[in-house]
């Protein structure tokens, strides 16, 4: 006689086994008929869950079988494969986790982030700001996955998930936000306007801009970001170029390809360098075993390009810019600030933000020093004047007091929102179980290479950012060189197309239509073999990393 009480809980732990472990249709078919006897089944329990950790589930799983009507257990079994919503999951925190790949939440999910994502990408001929879609549809996944998890009875999965998801962004935010403010700081101080007035009072031709303009965003994108760093390029190629649309066009896809190239080997260069520095992955001076390949990825399309530039010389610019008091102060606190972060995250094993916060202080005590000085000599010094520039823009170098919230006001916010938004977006998928099948598919059945290869053609269609962040939260096992290498081609590979980074989009922007997605388009094809041989060459001076494993 069979005892007709079922164990709820045995039903819920049950669940949780078969669906990880993938029991079949089948076996389920055996066991209504009865065809096991007892000592088949546990058997049969052996070898579905070989680990001994799982005794426990074992016991709940035989307990269900073994006390329950045959008829009881089979409609158990078949509820589960038919709804996804029965179906529980262990997760590496010892929650319970819903698969909700084939339920209507996560379809949901995937469309209205692709339906906001279509925005971000059209944001130059829509004029709606990128920050605004993605933290709309982060607040919709987000609010649909707690109601279901809420429905079926764990109304605290889904606020344990989102507050790590949170605290990946505040990490990311307050990194970005000290960084921001010494750029702004700096700017404020007239430091890039300096170096622009300087290289166009040189009188280069406009070969030689071509590549120091090139050289330039290539090497100051790794201390700064990629993004400063192709703004400022491009302020000086519109400068010397405003004549010459070919000159211009084809400078700033240099320009990309090179802040891109150069932030490419260094974690502050680009966000997705970040965000692999600050999980942890990769060692700070590790990435610098990208340099030769980032090198590559820049000088192959440059020299390319070379022979299609402008073999003439600008008109030279008389203006002159003096740089105002506690400019290069504020350049060394920005230097002794990135060895701060440096020092807390590979020394003391702290997040490399905590640094970075702390070279803030050293910003805002300084410009207390700066404000508290300023006087008479500042009027005198650095008056208010004002020159006019070839494109009717005006350069005021005034004796303003130094205001460090000021700074902090103009960073740049809606990157910033834009930030949340997609890291919320992409954690929201993850939760519901996405990223787990994309990983199967792309890191376990194609191969980490041929996959981290793709991640770089996939940053051109799509902004880097949500890829590596989803590469990161999916985690896949992968050496020290795989790392490296989707961190080169998520950071080069957005320069195939000028909507692949954040320089191409803002480029096209600050051009006023001299440097198009066509015009960028029309190199492509150089971009893509400078692409192709960085690789190769990362494959090859790098070899041994490739048998390093990831702690």
């Amino acid at each position: 006689m069979y005892d007709f009480t079922i164990d709820k809980h045995a039903i819920r732990k049950s669940a949780s086994l078969l669906v990880s472990r993938r029991v079949d249709f089948l076996s389920a078919f055996f066991l209504f008929y009865g065809r096991f006897s007892r000592n088949r089944f546990r058997y049969l329990l052996k070898y579905i869950t070989v680990d001994p950790v799982d005794s426990v589930k074992n016991y709940c799983l035989e307990g269900l079988f073994m006390n329950a009507r045959p008829a009881a257990a089979f409609f158990t079994m078949a509820a589960l494969f038919v709804s996804p919503m029965a179906a529980f999951a262990s997760s590496g925190a010892g929650s319970e986790r819903l698969d909700l790949t084939a339920h209507w939440v996560g379809y949901v999910s995937i469309g209205i982030f692709v339906f906001a994502y279509i925005f971000v990408m059209a944001e130059e001929f829509t004029h709606l700001r990128k920050s605004k879609p993605v933290v709309l549809a982060s607040g919709i996944i987000w609010g649909m996955i707690a109601i279901t998890y809420a429905n079926n009875g764990l109304p605290h999965a889904a606020e344990e998930a989102i507050r790590h998801n949170i605290l990946e962004f505040a990490e990311l935010f307050l990194f970005l936000l000290v960084a921001m403010t010494y750029i702004n700081a700096m700017q404020e101080r007239l430091v890039f306007a300096s170096l622009r007035v300087w290289l166009v009072a040189k009188g280069f031709g406009y070969r030689q801009l071509f590549w120091i303009t090139g050289i330039l965003a290539f090497f100051i994108s790794p201390v700064a970001d990629n993004l400063t760093t192709a703004l400022l390029m491009c302020a000086v190629v519109l400068a010397v170029g405003a004549d010459n649309p070919k000159f211009v066009a084809i400078a700033c896809v240099n320009i990309v390809v090179a802040a891109n190239a150069g932030g490419a080997f260094s974690p502050f260069g680009d966000i997705t360098t970040l965000m692999v520095w600050q999980k942890g992955i990769v060692d700070f001076f590790t990435f610098f075993n990208l340099f030769i390949p980032s090198v590559i990825s820049f000088i192959v399309p440059a020299a390319i390009m070379h022979f299609a530039v402008p073999d003439e010389h600008p008109t030279a610019s008389g203006d002159k810019i003096i740089m105002r008091r506690g400019a290069k102060r504020i350049m060394f606190l920005f230097l002794l600030t990135i060895i701060t972060a440096v020092s807390f995250h590979q020394f003391l094993h702290l997040p490399p933000m905590a640094g970075m916060m702390t070279g803030l202080s050293y910003l805002t005590i300084f410009g207390y020093f700066l404000k508290m000085t300023h006087g008479a000599e500042d009027d005198r010094r650095f008056g208010e004047r004002s020159r006019k520039r070839t494109d009717d823009e005006t350069i005021t170098s005034g004796a303003a007091k130094f205001d460090i919230f000021k700074k902090v006001s103009k960073a740049e916010w809606d990157t910033l929102l834009f930030f949340y938004g997609v890291i919320l977006c992409v954690g929201g998928l993850g939760f519901i179980g996405y990223l787990a099948m994309v990983s199967e598919a792309m890191y376990v059945q194609m191969g980490p290479t041929f996959a981290n290869t793709m991640v770089g053609i996939l940053s051109a269609i799509v902004d880097n950012i949500p890829v590596m962040f989803a590469v990161l939260t999916m985690q896949p096992e992968m050496s020290t060189g795989q790392w490296l290498l989707v961190t080169l081609t998520a950071g080069v590979g957005g320069s195939l197309l000028s909507v692949g980074s954040a320089a191409g989009v803002a480029l096209m922007g600050a051009s006023k239509g001299r440097y198009t997605f066509f015009s960028h388009l029309k190199w492509t094809w150089a971009i893509a073999i400078g692409y192709a041989l960085a690789i190769l060459a990362h494959l090859w001076i790098n070899a041994d990393m490739f048998t390093v494993a990831v702690k």
